[in-house]
């Protein structure tokens, strides 16, 4: 019984922080268009896109964004690693990595990034998607 109260209290408690940090939905646009969604943990954020790298491929990706330094009001430097998984004329896995600057707006709960996040497939395409991306995102 003390197994099951104890694992009940860490789910709540884990379920409470993860809704206790800031998130972001929104579109990601450049050499394809992605769903865009951004998960706050403290001065970094974990990223999360599904989408159509060069409006042909299906892809997902996830990064995990380290703020580099904030600058101005509302400016932010990140980068960071993270994974792949890509459909084309074959199956597409590999490591990506993201760099980028963000700028969220203090009178709306809107931000915006300019990001690059090249992606080595490790399944024999190489490097791809080495495209410049804006992003647009809602804060919630």
């Amino acid at each position: 019984m003390k197994k099951i109260i104890l694992i009940a209290a860490l789910v709540l408690g884990f379920a409470a922080a993860a809704s206790a940090q800031p998130k972001a939905i929104g579109l990601r646009i450049g050499g394809g268009a992605e769903l865009s969604y951004q998960h706050n943990v403290g001065a970094n954020f974990i990223e999360a896109d599904l989408g159509l790298e060069s409006f042909k491929n299906l892809g997902v990706a996830a990064t995990y964004n380290f703020s580099i330094a904030e600058f101005g009001d509302g400016f932010k430097f990140y980068a960071g690693p993270g994974i792949g998984l890509g459909f084309a004329e074959s199956l597409m896995v590999g490591v990506a990595g993201q760099a980028g600057v963000e700028y969220n707006f203090a009178s709306a709960p809107v931000n915006i990034s300019v990001d690059v996040r090249p992606y080595f497939d490790f399944m024999g395409v190489g490097l791809v998607g080495w495209y410049p991306h804006i992003g647009v995102r809602y804060n919630f």
